[in-house]
Parts: C-alpha cells; sequence; structure tokens
C-alpha cells in the first residue's frame, strides 16, 4: 500500500499545531497589511491581526510557486504520493497554479490536486475525509475521483457585519459601501460551488441568523437530500471572524432546530477575513461522503 499525504492550506481553518497532531501539511496563505507580508500562525496571531487592520491596507496573495515545489520534494523523499486540497479555484489563482505545477515533472501522478471547491470549514471537512480514505487504503489518485464526485455537495452562507473591507478589496463600490452602512445593512454572502454571491440582506443579527438556518434547512431538503435518499447525514458548522461568542451561541441554535451534529466552530482564516472584516457569521452545511 502507498504512503499518502494529506496536504492543504490555513484557509481550511487548520492551524499548524493541529495540522501537525493530525499528521497534515498546512500551507500557511500570505496577505499583506500596509505593505507588510504576514502568514496566519507563523507571524501573526489571530488577535494581533484585528489590532492591526482597523486602518490599514489589506490585500491577500498566494504562496509562491517555488515555496510549494519545495513542500512537494521534500513530502516526496518520505512519501510516495500527495493528496493536495487547496482553498476553491473560483476564489484564489492558487489552486490553478499548484495544478498546473502538479503536472510536471517530477510531480506528475504523484502529486493530486484536488479542486473541489471548497473553503473554510467544509475544506477542514474534506481534508478529514481524505485522512479517512487514505487508511481505508485509497490511492491518491481514487482519493481525488470520491471527493471530486462530492465537491457540489456543500453550501456556505456568510452574514458580513461591515461592509468596508468588502469595499476595500473592490467587490463592491464606495458607493454601495456607504449607502450599505448609513442603512446598517448586513448583508448575507453565499459560496456554493465556484462563486462567491450577494445572497440577501438584513440589518439584524437575529434576522441574518434566521435567514440563514432557514436556507440551510431548504439546502437540506431540496438538494442534498436527493443525492442519496438520506436526511441525516450531514455537518452543519460555524465560522466567524473575532466573533466567538455570536458563534456559539449559534451553535445551540443549531443544535435546538438540527440536534447535535458535531458541529466545528472556527475562527475564519486570517486571508479569507481580510476581505470580509470582523465580526462575520458563517454556516456551512456539507452533506457526508458519498463513495
Amino acid at each position: 500500500m502507498k504512503k499518502i499525504k494529506v496536504m492543504t492550506d490555513s484557509n481550511s481553518g487548520i492551524t499548524q499545531s493541529e495540522g501537525k497532531k493530525l499528521d497534515v501539511e498546512v500551507v500557511p496563505m500570505p496577505f499583506m497589511i500596509d505593505g507588510e507580508e504576514y502568514f496566519e500562525d507563523i507571524n501573526l496571531s489571530q488577535e494581533q491581526f484585528y489590532n492591526l487592520i482597523n486602518d490599514a491596507n489589506v490585500c491577500t496573495s498566494q504562496p509562491a510557486i517555488g515555496f510549494i515545489s519545495e513542500i512537494w520534494s521534500r513530502l516526496l523523499k518520505e512519501y510516495d504520493e500527495i493528496v493536495y486540497i487547496p482553498m476553491s479555484s473560483g476564489l484564489s489563482m492558487s489552486c490553478k497554479s499548484a495544478e498546473t505545477l502538479a503536472n510536471t515533472e517530477p510531480f506528475k501522478g504523484k502529486v493530486f490536486v484536488v479542486d473541489n471547491q471548497r473553503i473554510s470549514i467544509t475544506q477542514k471537512r474534506s481534508v478529514a475525509e481524505a485522512l479517512q480514505l487514505v487508511k481505508e487504503g485509497y490511492s491518491g489518485a481514487e482519493i481525488k475521483n470520491i471527493l471530486m464526485k462530492n465537491k457540489a455537495n456543500s453550501s456556505i452562507y456568510i452574514m458580513v457585519d461591515t461592509l468596508k473591507y468588502l469595499k476595500k478589496g473592490g467587490r463592491i463600490t464606495p458607493a454601495v459601501a456607504l449607502m450599505g452602512t448609513l442603512l446598517k445593512i448586513k448583508p448575507i454572502l453565499q459560496i456554493h460551488g465556484e462563486k462567491l454571491d450577494s445572497f440577501k440582506k438584513t440589518r439584524t443579527l437575529e434576522n441574518a441568523k434566521l435567514i440563514m438556518l432557514d436556507q440551510v434547512e431548504k439546502d437540506m431538503e431540496n438538494i442534498y437530500n436527493k443525492l442519496n435518499g438520506k436526511s441525516d447525514d450531514y455537518y452543519i458548522d460555524i465560522a466567524h471572524t473575532n466573533n466567538l461568542e455570536n458563534a456559539l451561541k449559534f451553535k445551540q441554535e443549531i443544535i435546538d432546530r438540527f440536534g447535535d451534529r458535531g458541529t466545528i466552530v472556527d475562527p475564519l482564516s486570517l486571508s479569507v477575513s481580510c476581505h470580509i472584516g470582523p465580526g462575520a457569521l458563517a454556516i456551512a452545511v456539507t452533506k457526508k461522503l458519498i463513495k
């Protein structure tokens, strides 16, 4: 049986220390604050990040392809194959860059890049599934194929507390940001597949949570139940940006409505937080792996 290493990036929410415990290689995603480069969990903590970004110019980048090449070369001295699960190609060019590199020597046929359109907690769930598939004896190519077959089986809804960072990132115009701020609008964004789209707008946190819970239930009933006829094989998870208290309250509301599904509550990675700022709250529904 081949020896396989599972690898992801920090957008999965897996920290460097957690990656070591799981035996998962975690690529730290770079971002810039006022022109200085940082890496989450390497030279900047979550707390330090939110203390710095208020009036700063913040942007994200992707790992240098040479850096990824060095990691793969190092890992392939010990492992026969690598399964790399980066963030969705719809949200970053880093996945496509990795796919191109994986098709060159000496990585071709040994490194399998999984572009299954995941980010944050859904990406983290994919890593856990890959680890289980490794234990079950699947090859790198087989693991990639199984994860790709399931790529559309998750949705994320994100309530953004401030429009400031979406404006900074060019995702909305200054005029829209100003109007939204004046009206105290909290947009709810959706990630399903490749794209980050506007879903609905509201003015209160409580209403945003209700909208997201209702939509998760609709997704379960109208989309995911039809895949295999099962209505009890879901993960429902939470992510947040510097908003733990509300995230924990939201977890209890999920348990009250859907039962205890082992909900993960994770901070969003800092490279994601660069685009949405503090106070965000997200819910993700993920269908358990269908082989």
